[in-house]
């Protein structure tokens, strides 16, 4: 594949905001560098946002806008927003002239509105990834003049014009799809050991909260219930987290995982928000998972994912509110119920996609040779 496009491209990625944008979106710069390695590719991010680290990190540059979202919780902190969107598409448009870009592709986030809005105004190509199955207000808007829009499940043609949808899946961490690690190595890893069967518990960067107050609450039923337990539970909750495991055998602790492959290959069983990007790795590396959607998710989108893998016998649900009760026990159930965890990995394994990067990069390549 490498070397196929010899024409010198310039691409911006506009986006970010969480791990859910940042890791499809330097996943598709990677994919189009690979296809075509002269490509010049620039990102564009929001300012104190998590992708002003990440990228540089995934050796790409970011330009940082002024810009932030409507803040639902606290009116009054909305008051600079319109100076915040003006000042922004200044930025942009200074970016854009500056760089003059073949393409531009938007992965969700505060900052990909202005700089796709205003490189439509401009004629130039844009593209849209919608990770969700229930997209996102801004995408619908910017998708009526994209050129292509990359969804990950069918069914999108109530959001996007049908003629302009490309069905991809999400691109998925090179680092997850080729893992290369053992299950006996991760667990030493983690300084857990063989022959018990391992929870994994991830609730995003930030953690979940009914996920953490579950956990917390019946850690030692899980324990007693021969269960081993890697658990991430976000800054937040890290402390609290800590006090209430300390001296306790068979239970790994940290805000964050920095190897995500090694705590997939780790595990037995995981319990997750559904979030788009965590649902298509646990399709990748097949594990039976109870999800906890995040109930205020945009348009509840998470409950619409976690729906969409019930229904095919691909994963568990329970909601947030009944969360605290209920996670522990369906959990220490399923790991007692040899079935119906073969079942579930067996479903969720089919709707597994590894080249979603490769297809979106070969997609907009094509489109503007």
């Amino acid at each position: 594949m490498a070397g196929e496009h010899s024409k010198v491209y310039k691409i911006i990625i506009a986006g970010g905001g969480t791990g859910g944008h940042i890791f499809p979106a330097i996943a598709i710069a990677n994919a189009i560098k690979k296809i075509a390695p002269a490509t010049d590719i620039l990102f564009v991010g929001a300012k104190g946002k998590m992708e002003m680290e990440k990228v540089p990190l995934a050796g790409y540059q970011i330009k940082g806008l002024d810009i932030a979202g409507f803040n639902r919780s606290s009116l009054i902190k909305n008051i600079g927003l319109p100076y915040k969107l003006v000042k922004s598409f200044f930025q942009v448009r200074t970016i854009v002239k500056t760089f003059s870009p073949d393409a531009v592709i938007g992965v969700g986030g505060y900052s990909s509105f202005p700089v796709l809005r205003y490189a439509q105004t401009k004629g130039i190509p844009t593209f849209i990834h919608e990770s969700n199955s229930f997209a996102g207000k801004t995408n619908i808007l910017l998708g009526k003049k994209a050129t292509k829009v990359f969804v990950a499940t069918d069914g999108m043609s109530a959001f996007f014009p049908l003629g302009k949808i490309v069905v991809t899946g999400n691109p998925v961490r090179k680092s997850i799809v080729e893992k290369s690690i053992s299950k006996v190595e991760a667990l030493q890893a983690f300084g857990l050991q063989e022959g018990k069967q391992t929870v994994l518990v991830i609730g995003g960067s930030l953690g979940a909260k009914s996920i953490n107050e579950a956990i917390d609450k019946h850690l030692d039923d899980l324990l007693n219930n021969q269960l081993q337990v890697i658990w991430q539970t976000g800054k937040p909750y890290e402390a609290k987290a800590k006090e209430s495991t300390a001296g306790k055998k068979g239970i790994w602790v940290s805000p964050f995982i920095a190897k995500m492959e090694e705590a997939y290959a780790a595990a037995d069983m995981v319990v997750s928000r559904a979030g788009a990007m965590s649902i298509a790795e646990l399709c990748v590396v097949k594990k039976p998972v109870l999800f906890v959607p995040y109930p205020f998710a945009a348009e509840d989108h998470q409950t619409v994912n976690a729906t969409n893998l019930v229904q095919k016998n691909a994963a568990l649900m329970v909601t947030d509110k009944e969360a605290t009760d209920k996670v522990v026990s369906m959990i220490i159930a399923l790991s007692k119920n040899e079935s119906e965890q073969h079942k579930l990995i067996t479903n969720i394994s089919g709707l597994a996609i590894t080249d979603a990067d490769e297809k979106i990069a070969q997609e907009i390549l094509s489109a503007i040779q």
